[in-house]
């Protein structure tokens, strides 16, 4: 019998195993993949960055937990000396009718507790000398580091703790009983006082089999991304992004410096035919016919059809994806582009077509279900894992066993 099972051993799985054992010390806890590795699916296919929270609605988790993460996971890497860079960022705008949003976006990272700047062309220049723009803002906070690392050392102290990480463990059922839950796993079963979703982009299936029915379903995006050449990383100082439209729930292609020296140009974000598809031949039958029989996923493509049909261009057009790209470095040439592993966003839709804007975690009776961690959730995830374990005690009364011990 373990007293936590957490179902998904991605970076927020890993960082709730983390906060378990500093609110019960003496818990038995086991991390269940089903992979041969930890971090193998968004953690490991993410670019790295350590956001600030700018974009987030103001009082929402992820402003809350970005601001904070960004805080806890550079304290997290000095002290186990894991390479990061606090390098910061900027958001320009390329355009005239893009300043108002560049205005209002500014107003939002105020109102969000972060140090930003507006600056200038003059200024910006001195920042990023490659990149044309009419104006930008300046986020010092931002930063990049390898997320693979960094849960493979959230593994090590689960580990260090008494935890155990099973992996190549599918969970297959779930059932809550009075006083334990029982997973059904392609290995063996297992009991546990209390179960926790972390399963990212199966979380909605795991909360299916364990009797919670949403009103949401996650739908797989895949983001598309290109290298700069080595010869032309110097085009790219620090993070560079777009003002993002906010008719359009992406953040547009960007350029991310990556800890190993690379520089990542993209992505797009165009829907994934299978959940775990990262490439563009990749086809799940069961996978992409629940997307197209969700008329919530309908009801999102009539939305933003447009939008949709531009990132699909650029998903095989190479000459689309450098001319996007050209806007914010008009020096970017095809050529310097060399294509670059692609990774898959969880994206929790509801019924009603409206994209989940918030994490959102789910309580049932002896499981809690992290349903919806897209960006930011890696930054966030210290936050994320903390939270979960903070609404545990709401349940005490079917935890004595642990808190006694």
């Amino acid at each position: 019998m373990y007293d936590f099972a957490i179902v998904g051993g991605g970076i927020v799985g890993l960082s709730t195993g983390m906060a378990l054992y500093q609110r019960f010390p003496h818990a038995k806890v086991v991390v269940i993949e089903k992979e041969a590795v930890v971090a193998d699916h968004q953690t490991g296919h993410n670019s790295g960055v350590i956001h600030s929270g700018i974009y987030y609605k103001p009082g929402s988790f992820k402003a809350r937990f970005a601001r904070q993460g960004s805080r806890s996971m550079t304290e997290f890497c000095k002290k186990y000396g894991i390479e990061h860079d606090i390098c910061g960022k900027v958001i320009v705008a390329t355009k005239q009718e893009e300043m108002p949003l560049l205005d209002d976006l500014y107003t939002r990272g105020l109102q969000n507790d972060l140090a930003i700047q507006k600056i200038d062309v003059g200024e910006l220049k001195e920042i990023e000398p490659h990149v044309h723009g009419l104006g930008a803002i300046r986020v010092p906070q931002a930063g990049i580091v390898n997320y693979r690392q960094v849960s493979e050392k959230m593994a090590d102290i689960i580990r260090d703790n008494g935890g155990e990480i099973m992996l190549n463990t599918k969970v297959e059922k779930i059932a809550e009983k009075i006083d334990e839950v029982i997973i059904e796993t392609s290995n063996k079963t297992i009991k546990a006082r209390m179960v926790i979703n972390c399963a990212g982009l199966h979380s909605d299936r795991i909360a299916a089999a364990a009797g919670y029915k949403t009103d949401m379903k996650i739908v797989p995006f895949r983001g598309e991304y290109f290298k700069l050449k080595p010869e032309k990383r110097y085009l790219v100082k620090h993070l560079i992004y777009p003002v993002p439209n906010p008719k359009f729930p992406f953040l547009g292609v960007h350029f991310t410096r990556m800890i190993s020296g690379e520089v990542d140009a993209g992505p797009n974000a165009v829907l994934s035919f299978k959940r775990e598809g990262y490439k563009k031949t990749d086809f799940n039958a069961k996978d992409l016919s629940e997307v197209l029989r969700y008329k919530g996923f309908w009801k999102l493509a009539s939305k933003f059809m447009k939008e949709g049909m531009d990132e699909y261009i650029r998903s095989f057009s190479k000459k689309q994806f450098t001319k996007s790209l050209q806007e914010l470095i008009p020096e970017i040439q095809e050529d310097d582009l060399i294509p670059a592993p692609a990774g898959v966003r969880a994206q929790a839709l509801q019924d009603d077509g409206n994209m989940v804007d918030d994490f959102h975690i789910i309580m049932g009776k002896r499981t809690v279900h992290v349903c919806n961690a897209p960006s930011p959730a890696a930054t966030a995830s210290i936050e994320i894992g903390k939270e979960v374990v903070n609404r545990i005690p709401e349940q005490s009364h079917l935890m004595e066993a642990i808190f006694t011990k």
